[in-house]
């Protein structure tokens, strides 16, 4: 029996008290949504305020939910692309109305921090980034060689705007929780608040260690700038390696002009397609600089070795090393040095056990356990 089933339906944290979860936005299921369907089993009566939901992008048990939007949902294109509106994500955060419910948690990695939760209400906060595009990720998404005039105009006093609301709204979280150290480190800079790291949940039964290798590697990532996709898909098409990019985005179109016939872009794949994945490539490449990174301990529950760019939360899942390695790093975001680390894999050895062992320590059932232990403490100060 797991951790969290030792409490009985009754005795759930906050059962029967008024319960907001506050996400960003809901248009697909990626490691934040991950995050927010476990909280949902925890919390199975508590509402959802979101800025934007594109209904049927989530699984079910989120769709069950009751949901509310801002009015940015209600705005053109604002379910097809909602970044434009990102100079509005502020006010829109804040009109939600929260003063009914005795506790609010937070998913964030953009302004859903930044909630006012009603007088005498707790606020937790899984903060899985400070506010990525105008901190750690601004030059990559508004300083690319693709980034238009107007937009390089226009942001440096919008992103002004957005860092100076992130800062001033950060006390009103009571309890930060950090996705990794690396974000910890990031809170701690930026906020100026200390914070617990909890590790995002990984379903390892949905993998299986055991199917039999083939000569293909693997990408499986948001084509946006900062996960560095490029850099995958220029090394494998120069060495003529066959790579199978399992994803969509803003990047697609740039990334399918510099590809050569050995990627495949697969486009978006459902979670039975991506386990199939995972369970026959050779390995993962992993080129972007991740708060977490949920995705390398899929291929690992796999039995699926990683090849990650040295820095951000993959230094706290994939093992370099003599004993049990689960993957190889290369420590330049570079193509030489994702080269180098190819070249390293003609002969690197892994044994499937041990990645699989390893993603374990990382189980949804763990994330589970130490969310509701977190829960229950906040329900006595509540």
């Amino acid at each position: 029996m797991r951790a969290h089933e030792n409490r009985s339906r009754s005795s759930l944290p906050f059962e029967g008290r008024p319960v907001a979860i506050v996400h960003d936005w809901l248009t697909g299921m990626r490691g934040g949504e991950w995050v927010l369907d476990a909280l949902c089993e925890l919390i199975p009566h508590a509402e959802i305020h979101t800025l934007v939901h594109v209904p049927g992008r989530l699984n079910p048990r989120i769709e069950a939910m009751t949901i509310h939007t801002s009015k940015i949902d209600r705005l053109p294109g604002a379910h097809r692309r909602h970044q434009p509106y990102l100079p509005l994500f502020p006010r829109a955060v804040e009109s939600f109305d929260l003063a009914r419910f005795d506790f609010v948690i937070s998913t964030s990695h953009c302004v859903a921090k930044g909630a006012s939760a009603g007088p005498g209400a707790r606020h937790v906060c899984y903060c899985h980034t400070p506010m990525r595009y105008v901190w750690t990720f601004y030059d990559q998404y508004f300083r690319n060689e693709r980034t238009g005039m107007l937009t390089r105009t226009l942001m440096p006093p919008i992103a002004s705007y957005l860092r100076k609301w992130d800062k001033r709204t950060a006390h009103r979280v009571d309890r930060y929780l950090a996705n990794s150290r690396h974000v910890a480190d990031r809170i701690r800079t930026i906020y100026g608040r200390e914070s617990e790291v909890v590790h995002p949940p990984v379903d390892t039964r949905r993998f299986r260690p055991d199917a039999p290798r083939e000569d293909f590697l693997l990408m499986v990532t948001a084509l946006v700038p900062y996960k560095r996709a490029d850099l995958a898909v220029r090394v494998c098409t120069e060495r003529g390696l066959p790579l199978v990019v399992a994803g969509r985005g803003p990047e697609q179109e740039h990334l399918r002009a510099i590809a050569g016939p050995t990627v495949q872009f697969r486009g978006w794949v459902s979670d039975d397609e991506i386990a199939d994945l995972y369970s026959r490539a050779r390995a993962l490449v992993f080129p972007g600089e991740e708060d977490f990174g949920i995705v390398p301990l899929e291929a690992m529950a796999s039995g699926c070795p990683v090849i990650a760019y040295a820095r951000g939360g993959a230094l706290e899942t994939v093992v370099d090393g003599r004993d049990a390695p689960t993957g190889l790093f290369f420590r330049d975001q570079t193509t030489e040095s994702l080269d180098r680390a190819l070249d390293r894999l003609e002969t690197a050895e892994f044994d499937p056990a041990a990645l699989r062992a390893h993603a374990e320590r990382f189980d949804r059932a763990v994330f589970l356990a130490r969310m509701t232990g977190i829960l229950e403490e906040e329900e006595e100060r509540a």
